[in-house]
Parts: structure tokens; sequence; C-alpha cells
């Protein structure tokens, strides 16, 4: 039996195992045509060729559903690829932004440095501006104190102030002086502001360490340009003289 060209073609479609069956099939029936092939021969021919159609049917749909599945495999595969490249973007932009911010806060630290640098400058600028002050009052208060001391407390300085260092502290102001004709000592400090209770405190607690040392009696006086109300009552209570700069320009 002749195989046409459109048999061969659809034969080709089919997976290599099927074909040789199909193959082997179309042989045997080329050898029954030159048999005498009875009714049950034929019978069960046709039941062969049935099952084989069956068959075929069956692999048919296996071979449909398997490339569908091969399909929907690839589609998935394609969805996974796509969202790995946008994982992959979403993460090349993250990257991109933590440089951004890497960046920015060197520019931070960089800027806040300069700040610290500024600020320091500025403190010692008004330190050093403060301690020019502090030493003009102090200079002004050795020329002025002595009239003014005189004048108001009946205290006549003997000796031209000094800055020195009595029992291991250091003092702005001290010289000896006649108060109700009794030999005193005269022991200062200068501040600008007189604000804070540590001053105070530091300034008796130099008397307490003088007066172990000298017999006579310590007069004390503190020079300032301004002094809170408060503390200025808690000064005048210890016995401490508050002298204000602009005191001792006044007539008297």
């Amino acid at each position: 039996m002749a195989i046409s060209a459109s048999l061969i073609r659809k034969l080709d479609r089919f997976p290599e195992d099927l074909r040789e069956v199909f193959l082997a099939i179309i042989d045997e029936l080329e050898a029954y045509r030159h048999m005498t092939v009875t009714k049950v021969d034929f019978a069960d021919l046709k039941a062969v060729v049935a099952d084989l159609a069956a068959s075929v049917r069956d692999l048919s749909e296996a071979q449909k559903r398997t490339e569908q599945k091969v399909f929907e495999l690839a589609e998935a595969q394609k969805r996974t690829e796509e969202r790995l490249s946008e994982l992959a973007e979403a993460q090349k932009r993250t990257e991109q932004r933590l440089n951004e911010v890497a960046e920015a806060q060197k520019r931070t630290e960089a800027a806040v440095g300069a700040l610290a640098m500024a600020q320091k400058a500025t403190r010692d600028h008004v330190g050093g501006l403060s301690r020019n002050l502090a030493y003009a009052l102090e200079n002004e208060a050795y020329r002025k104190l002595p009239a003014y001391l005189n004048k108001v407390h009946g205290i006549r300085v003997m000796e031209t102030f000094i800055r020195t260092e009595v029992a291991e502290e250091e003092v702005n102001f001290w010289a000896k002086a006649l108060k109700n004709g009794q030999e005193v000592r005269l022991v200062g400090e200068c501040v600008l502001r007189l604000d804070d209770a540590s001053k105070l405190k530091a300034l008796r607690r130099k008397l307490q360490k003088i007066g172990r040392i000298v017999s006579a009696e310590l007069v004390p006086i503190l020079v300032t340009h301004y002094a809170t109300p408060k503390l200025l009552q808690q000064a005048i209570e210890k016995g401490i003289l508050v002298v204000h700069s602009y005191q001792w320009d006044q007539d008297f």
C-alpha cells in the first residue's frame, strides 16, 4: 500500500515512537493485502486500530496539556524575570538613594564641623573679650577704689593695690588699710557680673584660707559692673563690700 505525501506530513508531526508504530501498522496492512483475511482477522485489526486511535487521541490531548503547561510555565518564568528586573531596578534606585543620603550626611557632618569650629572661635573670642573687659575693670578699680573706700566707708588704703597670691589663692586686690584706726587687709575680687552664687562662694573660700595665716582683720571687697538683687543682698549679709563700677565716679 503506497503512503501518500499527506500522510507522511501528518506522521512527521507525531512523536518518534508513535510514528514507528503507525509505520509498522502500515507495513502489516500492506502484508495483509497479499493474504486471505477472514472476518475475524479483520475484526481484530479494526479493534487494534480503534485502540490505537484512542491512544493517539489520548496522547494528543496529553501533548496539548503538556504544551499548555509549558506555555504557562514560560509565562510564569517571564513574569518572574520581569519581577526580578523590577526588583533589580528598585535595588539600584535604593542604592542610589543611599549614596545620596551618604553624601548628604557627609555634607551635614562637614557643616556641623564647620559650625562647631565657628562656635569655638566665637566662644574663644567672647572669652577673650570678657577677659579684656575684666582686666580693664580691674585696672580701673586699682585707680578708683582708694578714693571711693575712703569717702564712702572711711577705709584709708595705705599702699597700692596689687594682684597677688595669698595662702596659695590668687586675689585680684590686696593691700594694707586703716579702718576705724585699726590695720586691716583688703581682699578683693573683680567680676563683670555678680549673677552666680558660685562667685560669692569662691570669695568666701579664699577668705577662709587666708584668714588662717593672716592675723589682721580681712575686709572683703567685690568689684562688679552689675549684681543681681538677690546676690547683692547675700553679699551684704556676709559682710562683703560690693562696689559697682559706676559708683566710684559719683560725687560724694
